[in-house]
């Protein structure tokens, strides 16, 4: 049971891959857009953040909200590509405010995973 947990945190960590390198190439590119990719690395660690949140019959216990925080901030990740994503295809461009914000808030759960104990 504990590497098919193992299996979905790799799953999970590929999400976030995804979505902060397509955020990091627009972003070196200077392109501030919204790209489908983001979204697809979003709904994959979100999925599999959610599985990992399950009960695994692991010997400790998860810390809940350590896991509400991540869910919040995804959420959040989550309404900014929709406004992102709507504004650019009403202006051609996402405002910059949204751009960056996206990237500090994956970073920032990606912060929450590695540093909160």
């Amino acid at each position: 049971m504990e590497t098919l947990r193992h299996i979905v945190l790799f799953v999970h960590l590929i999400g976030f891959a995804v979505l902060f390198g397509a955020w990091a190439v627009e972003a070196v590119n200077r392109r501030y857009q919204v790209t489908r990719l983001m979204n697809y690395g979003l709904l994959v660690a979100g999925v599999a953040g959610l599985a990992l949140a399950a009960p695994w019959g692991i010997e400790y216990d998860l810390n809940y909200v350590k896991i509400g925080t991540k869910l919040l901030v995804l959420i959040a990740i989550g309404a900014l590509l929709g406004i992102g994503s709507a504004r650019q295809r009403r202006n051609g461009s996402v405002p910059p405010a949204i751009f960056w914000s996206i990237g500090v808030l994956t970073a920032l759960n990606a912060a929450i995973a590695v540093i909160w104990r």
